[in-house]
């Protein structure tokens, strides 16, 4: 037994591979594969889901996602373009919407763990290892290990989050046209100029969150917008 806990985890040795796929190829090797890489985008918004991406890449390099990075230093076209491909060619995805009620009852950062949770439990494949970006996640069905910057470090955790900031932008896009005046298809969400503008002349509305201070102050001092539409309502 205790030669069987002196060998665990299996010694990994790193050599550089092509693109973001160093990490993975070294959890390979070691005998934990496959990697999935979990990543989220919506975290810092007032408004709008949070929303988790999961995705385990095939341990073979393929030179149609050699342009894999980081979704956010990636311009809206070429996630728009790497996003099928990903879909494509990975051996599993999945995405978890966390709607903006949820993060209010549960907080952004419990939303943040559970949806990554979910994410992975929603995988057609098992991993062998998770690799999430910046945050340990407990009660993961496999080891997995938290990795800072790990979007511009590992393939699977920038095909995450490229499929999390496609579908996110997507959806904002969305509500932009059920919500007219906040400009949810511009900003997406996000504290600017424009959004407070909008927020403090028309109030929040059910897809504001309102654990958010800016929101919380607003909703003390004046009424509030309601969504119409089902889909996107609590």
């Amino acid at each position: 037994m205790a030669a069987e806990r002196s060998a665990w985890p299996p010694r990994m040795v790193m050599r550089k591979a092509n693109g973001l796929r160093t990490l993975e190829a070294a959890l390979i090797r070691g005998g934990l594969g496959p990697v999935a890489g979990v990543d989220e985008a919506g975290r810092g918004p007032c408004a709008g889901p949070l929303v988790v991406a999961a995705c385990l890449l095939a341990p073979k390099s393929y030179d149609k996602l050699a342009g894999l990075d980081d979704s956010k230093k990636l311009t809206e076209p070429v996630r728009e373009e790497l996003f099928p491909v990903i879909q494509r060619l990975a051996m599993a995805w999945s995405v978890v919407v966390v709607p903006a009620w949820e993060i209010d009852a549960i907080g952004i950062h419990v939303a943040n763990i559970e949806g990554m949770r979910r994410a992975v439990a929603g995988l057609d494949a098992t991993p062998g290892y998770v690799l999430t970006d910046g945050f340990k996640v407990p009660g993961l069905a496999a080891p997995s290990l938290p990795v800072i910057g790990g979007d511009a470090t590992a393939a699977c955790i920038a095909a995450a989050s490229i499929l999390a900031k496609v579908t996110r932008d997507r959806m904002m896009v969305e509500l932009d046209a059920e919500l007219p005046g906040y400009g949810f298809a511009a900003h997406k969400g996000y504290n600017t100029p424009e959004h407070t503008t909008a927020l403090r002349e028309l109030g929040p509305s059910a897809q504001h969150r309102r654990s958010w201070r800016n929101v919380r102050e607003l909703l003390v001092t004046g009424g509030s917008r309601v969504a119409t539409t089902g889909a996107h309502a609590r």
